[in-house]
């Protein structure tokens, strides 16, 4: 059963860039591996910073509203009275289970009764889907584009049928372990196809696109790529929103006409993985913040390194950056100390450290 031809076809049928982008990845993978030297204390912050930005822009992908800044209060345990009890739901439930898997990555079995359990975790807060926590889905569902204000946009693809749900997560994920165990191919390839194929069944009622996510952090852990704790894939994919829903829809639908092509997808993922990687190498530079950041948040810390304090609106205004990045952008700069917040709620103000 494990020696699935529909996911072997799959892999060996891949374009050269493919291979030259996880050439490019591992390079990087390495330099890591021998290289680091960000003290203890540094990579705690960056951990911590990391669990909030990965929350924040994982729930935001689905629909929820909550800022870093609004995570970060959350997980603090300040009250947040202007969001639904279902956001902040949805948020507690990623910032633990994200934790867990930083924190126990080397000591998690890959299984179905794991990514059941996952689930069951992921959701454990949302009251509305405490009926259908670690089950798979009952009724078939569909993959929908949700806009900035929750609002679904549009239906993206059709996904396997309820019915057939439990026989085809089986072969997925025996054929994954399988595979990843006798090195059919890198283990990017293998996990990119196990996303691929995992979102198009959408196993779950709900929670399946924050779950891969989570499943991402965990694969990847464990294929030996460390720095996925301290850099946030979970915040590039929110970037690339678009580009990410493009991807997955150029792949899967050729599923239905044999064993598809993933490669359009695989090239989506592998760009990614390749600018986390980027990201982490320059993290062993920390003091040239300038390099973990990207354009637009350079701007809002170069304007802050020239005035005494500012609000948010008043950087968004100064900088033109958009007032929900300034906000991400201050608080990434605040876990790593590299800014302090005066006062609170609507009168809050930063200045630089």
């Amino acid at each position: 059963m494990v020696k699935n031809k529909k996911f072997v076809s799959r892999i060996v049928q891949l374009p050269p860039e493919v291979f030259l982008k996880i050439a490019q990845i591992d390079e990087l993978k390495g330099q890591w591996t021998a290289g680091t030297n960000l003290n203890p204390q540094l990579l705690g912050r960056l951990k911590r910073s990391v669990l909030i930005t990965s929350t924040g822009a994982s729930t935001r992908i689905e629909g929820a509203r909550l800022s870093d800044e609004d995570v970060d209060d959350l997980m603090k345990d300040l009250a947040i009275q202007k969001f639904a009890d279902r956001d902040k739901q949805e948020v507690q439930g990623y910032f633990e289970l994200l934790k867990i898997i930083f924190d126990t990555w080397d000591h998690i079995r890959f299984s179905e009764n794991t990514i059941k359990h996952l689930h069951q975790e992921l959701l454990k807060y949302v009251e509305k889907d405490q009926n259908h926590r670690g089950k798979y889905k009952s009724t078939d569902n569909k993959v929908e584009m949700v806009d900035e204000q929750g609002k679904r946009t549009g239906v993206i693809f059709d996904t396997t049928p309820a019915y057939l749900t439990p026989k085809q997560m089986q072969e997925l994920v025996e054929w994954t372990k399988y595979a990843l165990e006798a090195k059919l191919s890198h283990p990017l390839i293998i996990v990119g196809n196990f996303l691929v194929e995992y979102l198009y069944i959408h196993p779950f009622k709900d929670g399946n696109g924050r779950l891969s996510r989570i499943l991402t952090n965990l694969l990847l852990l464990q294929a030996g790529y460390l720095y996925m704790s301290y850099v946030s894939h979970e915040r590039l994919v929110e970037d690339q929103k678009p580009q990410y829903y493009l991807a997955l829809r150029k792949s899967q639908r050729t599923f239905k006409k044999g064993a598809g092509d993933i490669a359009p997808w695989l090239e989506f993922f592998l760009s990614l993985i390749l600018a986390q990687s980027k990201e982490a190498i320059s993290l062993m530079a920390q003091e040239f913040i300038e390099d973990i950041l990207s354009n637009k948040q350079i701007a809002v810390w170069q304007y802050l390194q020239n005035i005494d304090e500012a609000t948010p609106k008043d950087i968004a205004r100064e900088t033109k950056v958009v007032y929900a990045t300034v906000r991400q952008t201050l608080s990434k700069l605040l876990d790593l100390k590299k800014i302090e917040r005066v006062g609170m709620g609507r009168s809050s103000r930063y200045r630089k450290i």
